[in-house]
């Protein structure tokens, strides 16, 4: 069993789709009613997922390149609460991976990520005004001397 937290609309609507089905006859006890159900009223199964998905894709026209599957949605969905600052162990307690090493599968970071983790660590060494080094005397002689 695994434990999802759902903001307050997705609750929202859950509730209301829960309620919809109340007046169906199930003829079955209560807690074992699937919350979702293909056309046969039989518990949706991986299969069934990914033909919808499938289905609303192409309706939406979209042209991705590869096939959207549910793990596809997986993936967006760890890369989204990752590039959102969100803890790697979080992620991992959010998919239901036993160990984070499994979620950092899913959690690759990309090249904007790298980038804003370089910069955010970035120390400028050099002063905003560099001197003028020609006009050190010093320097002018040493260096004038330096190949005689």
């Amino acid at each position: 069993m695994r434990h999802v937290p759902i903001t307050g609309k997705t609750k929202s609507l859950l509730k209301g789709y829960l309620e919809e089905q109340k007046g169906c006859s199930w003829g079955i006890a209560g807690q074992e009613v699937p919350v979702f159900f293909n056309q046969r009223r039989e518990k949706l199964s991986r299969w069934g997922i990914s033909h919808i998905l499938k289905k609303y894709v192409g309706i939406a026209g979209l042209d991705t390149g590869f096939p959207v599957t549910p793990h596809v949605l997986r993936h967006s969905k760890a890369m989204g609460l990752l590039k959102a600052g969100v803890n790697l162990i979080y992620i991992r307690d959010f998919l239901g991976h036993v160990n984070v090493v499994t979620t950092e599968i899913y959690a690759r970071a990309d090249s904007e990520m790298k980038r804003k983790a370089i910069e955010s660590v970035y120390v400028d060494l050099s002063p905003r005004d560099m001197p003028r080094w020609d006009k050190n005397q010093d320097l002018m002689y040493w260096l004038q001397n330096l190949c005689k």
